[in-house]
Formats: C-alpha cells, structure tokens, sequence
C-alpha cells in the first residue's frame, strides 16, 4: 500500500546518530540563520504590493501572517527536536503519514524554493535599477528591466510585452549565484551573519528616520478594499495582502534544516525558529507603520475606477498616469523610495545598496535549499539519483544546480515579483499545512515518543495551523492558487511513473543516508542484488 511506506522514524534517529558534521550552532547563531532566511525581498519588495492590496491595512496583514506563522512554527518545532535531520517538512511528512504524501510535499518544496529564488531575483532588479538610475543617472529601457505583463485570454495566458519585454537585471543575478553554487562556494554562518546585520541596519535606520515624521492622516482610510476585496475580488484585500506578505516570513523553516548542525537541537531549534520569526515580525510592524506613516500607502485604482491587481495590465496603466508615478504601490524599490521622498536620498540609496549585496545571499540559500530537498528525495529514490551526479573537479551536484538556475532565471526575467511571490506562497501553505498534520497524526501513533519540545496546546495549535494556511491558500490569486494543483498533477505523473517503483522504501531499502546531508550528496551505491 502506497499509504503504508513510511520511512522508519529510529531508522533515520540512528543514521542521524552517526552523523560526522561537528554540531556547532546556538541559540544565537540559529535566530541569526532564521533572520537571515526571512528577511529578503519579502518586506524590501513585497510592501508596495502588500499596500496596492489592502492599503494602510497591510498592518493586520503581517500580524495576520505573522500568527500563521507562528503556529505552524510551533508545529515544526516539536518535529524538527524530535527529528534533527535534513529534508525538512519532507522528511517529517515521510516518517508519519508516508510516502505518497511525502512526495507531494517534497514536490511542492520544489515548487517553493526555486520560484521563490525567482521572486527574489526579480526583487533584487528593482534596487539595482533604482540604486544606478540615483547613482549615475543611467537606466535600462523597459524592455530589458521588466518582463511583460500577464493576462488571461480564456485559458490560455497572453504576454502584454508593451510595459516590458525580459528582466535583464535578474537573469544576471540568477546565473551569477548558479555559478557560484557550481564551482562550490556556500555561505558561511559568518558571512550570513554579517548579511544579516546589513539588513537589521537598513531596516533599523528605515524605521528610525520615518517614525518621527509619521502623518496620522496617512493611515486614513485604513482598509480601502476591505478585508476580502472589493466586491470579494480574488487575492484582494486585508487577507488578500497576508497571503502574498506570507513570502515575507518564508524562510524560518531554514532553521530546521540546520537541526543536524546543532548543539543540543532539541532545545536550541524551537528557541532559533520562534525567536527569528518574533524579530521579523516586530521589524515588519514598525516597517510597514514607518512607510504608510511617511507618505502614505492608498493603492491606485484602474482607468475604470476599479480596484486592480499588482502587477497586473490595469495596475500597469494606472502607474503610467502622472498622478500616480510618485505613489508607494507603483515603486519597484518600496523602502528607499520612501526615504527618497522624504528627503534622505542618500539614505535611501545606502538602503538600496544594502539590498543589492543583501538579496543574493538569500537567493544563494533558496537555491541550495532547493538542491537539498531534492537530494534527499534522490536519495529515497524517489528521483533518479543520476541528476546528482556530482563534479569530479568542484564536487557539486552541477547539474541539477544549472537546471535549477535556469529555471529561476526564466521565471524571473518574465514574470513580475508579486506573482511569483504568490506562486511560491501556494507550495510552501501546503508543506506547512503538511507538517501540521503531521504532529497530531504522530501524537495519535507514536504518543510515548519522547519528545522534547512539545508543541504547547497541540489540538488547538494544529487546527488553527491548518486553517491558518488553507484560509490564506484560497485567499490567494486565482492564477496562484491553480499553479499548486497543476504541479501536483505533473509530480504524480512523475511518481507513479518513476518514484512509486524505484522506492527505497518501497524496494525495502531503510537506510537512510544522512551523515552528508548538508554536503552535496553522492548517489546512493546501488544494493547487490537490486537493479
């Protein structure tokens, strides 16, 4: 029975066991690597998109994202102590409720990290375009700095390349750090720290020089579209914009995957992940009451009157009109633009070049998140363990490194930030919404499992996680939201096609291959005997 491969939870607790890496991690360095992870293009970007959708209400926004979030925190952290390997919400899913769910999640992981390395990219173009328009004077034309505008003709989707043609900008900066993570260059936890501490900068000098000149009426009318949309409209709204900020707190789930490196996991991983996504979400707060404080946060309307999607044909239009090319929602570099408005334009460029040498580094780390789920799925089987294949010479895994690479610089010369970031909300709302699942499944299995974190209040907890993230899910643009069931079409097709016979678990292999698991891993020696 497909439900019944379950990958043997002491099975991967004794390899784990075996492991070589020295655990070195703290609490410290651990709140430091989920910082690291969060913030990014979600809150540098995503603000303007955010603003377009709900207004002045993105405030409830982030909290409303930042308490789903924190739940499904609660959540990872009970398995992540009790299950201190890699493959993050993969691998959860595979040593409770199996295999076939497991792909699915691993799948949509997939999904997650390499568009949300995409959105990023398209991200970091924006601060370079506008960090060389205010140093130099130059700028690209609009054909090579955007890519063109979507729109649905029936079902089939048309490009509007009138606004936009490719992003230049974030081709280069997707094939720069593929190339980087071919020849072997990672990111040290020194090197992340110092980025780190670059972006808290950026923020804080933001948050600093935009509080005190805060307008009340700024922050008038609060909920231009409500909570839902007007008129319900899909991705719209105060929920609307949680759903897309959800990017915004993407990437504490990182913490989980750095268990094997961790002194004393059990007690360090929950601090590491709850504290990080605390921070982030005081940081947003302020953020976001800084920037609708500073100059305001109304999102434009259509040339009908109507309320319009970032990113879309309509938001385009408006944005072109006089009127509205100086507004918050029509900037493609969200913070320094506001700093330049209010008068500390060298401020704002310094927080524009924070963003240039800060944003790959996050782009680094999806990416190799990206190869790493997908090793380890090789390594079950589950993928042909050939595209693993390792370079005599740099040692990584070049191919699916390249394939990777490409596939992000695709998607982001294409398509605009907010899209993708939607796209990638939709696989990452499913793993969480998994992992949830997974800790009440577990405690009705396995209940005198030692566990030390215990997520508190667990059938309240977990509940509210999986509502939490099918709420946001169906809150979601529409073109969004159909992109994680048509990946999942694609990935069963691969399954059953591939996965389903060449199954470790399936084949009754159990060894589970972890004493490399944050090194690029070699394929899997086949078993003598087994073909």
């Amino acid at each position: 029975m497909i439900f019944g491969r379950v990958k043997p939870l002491d099975a991967i607790l004794a390899t784990a066991e075996k492991k070589s890496l020295v655990r070195t991690l703290g609490p410290v360095q651990l709140t430091l690597l989920g910082v690291g992870a969060i913030i990014g293009t979600g809150i540098f970007v995503l603000t303007a998109a955010a603003a377009q959708k709900a207004g002045p209400g993105m405030m409830w926004s982030f909290i409303i994202a930042g308490a789903v979030c924190a739940v499904a925190a609660l959540c990872y952290s009970e398995l992540a102590s009790m299950v201190p390997v890699s493959g993050s919400a993969y691998t959860y899913t595979y040593a409770v409720v199996g295999e076939l769910l497991a792909w699915m999640v691993g799948w949509a992981l997939i999904l997650e990290y390499a568009v949300a390395a995409s959105a990023v990219s398209a991200g970091w173009s924006g601060y370079f375009m506008g960090l060389l328009k205010n140093a130099t004077g130059l700028e690209l034309p609009a054909a090579l700095s955007a890519g063109p505008v979507w729109t649905m003709n029936g079902w089939m989707p048309h490009a509007d390349i009138s606004h936009g043609v490719i992003n230049v900008p974030a081709i280069f900066v997707a094939l720069a750090v593929t190339a980087l993570l071919v020849i072997g260059t990672t990111e040290s936890a020194r090197v992340n720290a110092v980025l780190v501490a670059v972006k808290v900068t950026a923020l804080t000098i933001f948050i600093a020089l935009t509080l005190p000149v805060m307008d009340g009426g700024n922050f008038s009318p609060f909920a231009p579209n409500g909570w839902f949309g007007p008129d319900g409209t899909s991705g719209m709204g105060i929920v609307g914009a949680a759903a897309s900020i959800f990017f915004a707190y993407v990437g504490f789930d990182a913490v989980s995957t750095a268990a094997e490196e961790t002194k004393n996991p059990q007690r360090n991983v929950p601090i590491g992940l709850i504290g990080s996504l605390a921070l982030c979400t005081i940081f947003y707060i302020l953020v976001a009451a800084g920037a609708i404080g500073a100059m305001g946060a109304q999102p434009v309307l259509g040339l009908d009157g109507s309320a319009v999607q970032p990113g879309s044909a309509g938001f385009v239009a408006a944005c072109g009109l006089a009127e509205n090319a100086g507004k918050l929602v029509c900037s493609n570099e969200a913070l320094a633009h506001v700093l330049r408005a209010i008068d500390w334009n060298q401020m704002g460029n310094w927080l524009g070049f924070a963003a240039n040498i800060a944003l790959p580094s996050v782009i680094l780390m999806m990416m190799f998140g990206q190869t790493r789920i997908f090793f380890v799925m090789a390594r079950d089987g589950l993928l042909p363990e050939k595209l693993a294949t390792i370079h005599p010479k740099w040692k990584t895994p070049h191919i699916v490194t390249m394939v990777t690479g490409l596939f992000v610089a695709i998607a982001a010369a294409l398509l605009p930030v907010g899209q993708l970031a939607d796209i990638s909300n939709s696989g990452t709302l499913f793993a969480f919404f998994m992992v949830a699942i997974a800790v009440m499944v577990l405690r009705v299995k396995d209940p005198s499992r030692h566990r030390p974190f215990r997520t508190p209040l667990v059938w309240v907890v977990g509940p509210l996680s999986v509502v939490g993230c099918v709420a946001l899910f169906f809150n979601l643009p529409v073109d969004a939201m159909l992109v994680l069931p048509i990946w999942g079409g694609i990935g069963l097709v691969i399954y059953f096609l591939y996965g389903y016979r060449k199954s470790h678990v399936g084949r009754g292999l159990i060894e589970v291959h972890e004493s490399d698991s944050d090194l690029p891993p070699k394929p899997v020696p086949p078993v003598p005997g087994s073909h």
